[in-house]
């Protein structure tokens, strides 16, 4: 197969508050995994993150806080990017939309479409406070959704049924920081033509026949009532400046601005490796894979409005795919950060590793429909998959080549065809696993995980080593010889996963290298010659027990 440029993305999350593990499971995680599987697969991979620094939340976040915008954004930019990297998720480059650079970007990009034509000035309504006097952009306002009722939808959109709605539709529309009944007032804003673009999107998105259902009909769910345009400024001072001398005040909506800093930090990372240009081997190159990860909430943004901003420029290449991901609840229930409804991310990590955690949010991925975080279910799947399954497996094999063949991996004299099955198993099950990763199916590539590792271990308890090293040592010695290729392959397939303890296994197999090295399609492969020594095991997977997990569920909020 030949070597492709893929460019990964993860949605950039709002720089005002801690991750949590809906964050993770939507997008952050299943972008790591396929990067690590695709690095192994020999493909020129580059992973794009960030945070998004604009918009409302940020400045209801520093008004709250007593801080300026940027005070706010820095703090939790490295809190978000340490934490992610605590979990193993690597980025190319992480960076923040507040950065000159971003600016720089959306400005030029910005630019480029309106000498194209694609904006117009409209008058239009909006809501104001009269004490103090001041529009009141999206978020800054809260009302009744005019399509489902939900009593606490925002300005800009209804979290209830996913609308996206303009303030001075919502019904009853008030604001935390206005003392006073809200009025509407005029102003002028510049819109995006995005009704121009639905037919050529439209016909594009009829070629992504392998895309996701979910987003598929989302999008269809648009195009059938018809795509409208949209406002791409607002009265705010945290933002970034129109640039036009007749838009004074003006800043960029940050629906618009924000999905450029993919590109802002692609161009970050090319003048951090010394290659200014380089970013556009990835964005203007037709041939090059752009994959967008996100959770349901922001398809609209990337598989709608971020194509026809792409169409209108004319330079990028469009996203060849957008799994976008359905949402994590808690214990059977939505999550909900303003009651501490969540598992955070940073707390997490403080009392458990951080394999456990990317295998369970895998394991349970809100892949298509709405999924569920269970603390019991996340020490049963640790405790009965991870230790038992594959962490008895392999201290198994290897205790018993250090125990009774010095730790060196013997030479047998003959496969019979329990060995020759296992062989098999080993190469049809990395085929299998890899093909789901590639689909973005990270839940079925776990399963196919759990149905490897019962096959290892039934073939250890049928082969009884224990017994056959005093009865029949070439048959012992086969045995093991075929687990130790056996470890071999779960090092390299499970590596997207649980990348931290496979690093740990490939240092007891005593290999060359790293995983991260090595070939996916060698996976499958004997790659552990007879005569090699192998290290010292160690136990890779701890067990949790109840009163722990007893804890963890304490620390919840209370229920709604």
């Amino acid at each position: 197969m030949s070597r492709q440029k893929i460019l990964v993305t993860d949605a950039l999350p709002y720089a005002n508050g801690k991750l949590h593990v809906g964050h993770v499971a939507g997008s952050h995680l299943p972008g790591d995994i396929y990067v690590r599987f695709q690095r192994l697969k020999g493909h020129d991979v580059l992973h794009i993150g960030g945070t998004d620094d604009h918009g409302v939340p940020i400045t209801l976040a520093a008004g709250k806080a007593g801080v300026s915008p940027k005070d706010i954004v820095d703090r939790y930019y490295l809190l978000i990017r340490d934490n992610l990297k605590k979990l193993g998720c690597v980025f190319d480059n992480f960076s923040q939309t507040s950065r000159p650079i971003h600016h720089d970007t959306a400005r030029s990009f910005f630019t480029r479409l309106h000498e194209n034509g694609w904006f117009d000035n409209r008058e239009v309504e909006q809501l104001y406070c009269s004490s103090p006097e001041r529009f009141l952009p999206d978020r800054y306002v809260e009302g009744t959704c005019p399509h489902c009722d939900y009593d606490k939808a925002r300005g800009d959109q209804c979290e209830n049924c996913g609308t996206l709605l303009d303030g001075t539709q919502l019904i009853n529309p008030r604001s935390d920081i206005c003392d006073v009944p809200l009025k509407v007032r005029k102003s002028n804003h510049w819109y995006f033509q995005l009704s121009r673009a639905q037919k050529n999107l439209q016909e594009w998105l009829r070629s992504k026949t392998d895309w996701k259902d979910n987003v598929r009909n989302y999008c269809v769910g648009w195009f059938n009532q018809g795509l409208e345009d949209r406002p791409i400024t607002r009265d705010l001072d945290w933002g970034i400046k129109i640039p036009l001398d007749e838009a004074d005040g003006k800043v960029m909506y940050v629906w618009f601005e924000a999905v450029i800093g993919y590109v802002s930090s692609t161009r970050e990372w090319a003048e951090r490796v010394g290659e200014p240009e380089r970013w556009k081997d990835y964005w203007y190159n037709p041939d090059c894979k752009l994959v967008h990860f996100l959770g349901k909430d922001n398809i609209v943004f990337h598989a709608i409005l971020w194509p026809a901003m792409m169409m209108a420029h004319g330079d990028y290449v469009l996203p060849y795919n957008v799994p976008a991901n359905e949402f994590l609840n808690i214990e059977g229930q939505k999550l909900s950060t303003s009651r501490n409804w969540a598992v955070w991310l940073d707390e997490f990590l403080e009392e458990f590793p951080p394999d456990p955690l990317r295998y369970y949010l895998g394991s349970v991925a809100p892949e298509t429909k709405d999924s569920d975080f269970a603390w019991k279910d996340f020490q049963a799947r640790n405790n009965n998959e991870l230790a038992d399954i594959y962490g008895n497996f392999i201290n198994r094999s290897l205790t018993f080549l250090i125990r009774y063949f010095a730790g060196i991996v013997p030479a047998p004299e003959t496969l019979n065809d329990d060995d020759e099955a296992i062989l098999h198993i080993l190469a049809s099950s990395t085929k299998t696993i890899g093909l789901h990763f590639d689909q973005f199916q990270v839940r079925s590539a776990i399963r196919e995980y759990v149905i490897l590792g019962n096959h290892l271990n039934k073939y250890f308890n049928d082969q009884e080593p224990w017994q056959t090293r005093k009865t029949d040592t070439d048959r012992c010695a086969a045995t093991l010889y075929v687990c130790a290729q056996a470890v071999r392959t779960l090092a390299i397939v499970m590596a997207p996963v649980l990348p931290f303890s496979t690093d740990k296994i490939w240092i007891m197999l005593n290999l060359d290298g790293n995983v991260s090295e090595q070939h996916w399609d060698t996976a499958g492969e004997p790659g552990v010659p007879s005569g090699h020594a192998v290290g010292k095991p160690e136990i890779l997977f701890t067990k949790i027990d109840n009163n722990v997990i007893e804890a963890q569920i304490a620390k919840l909020g209370p229920p709604s």
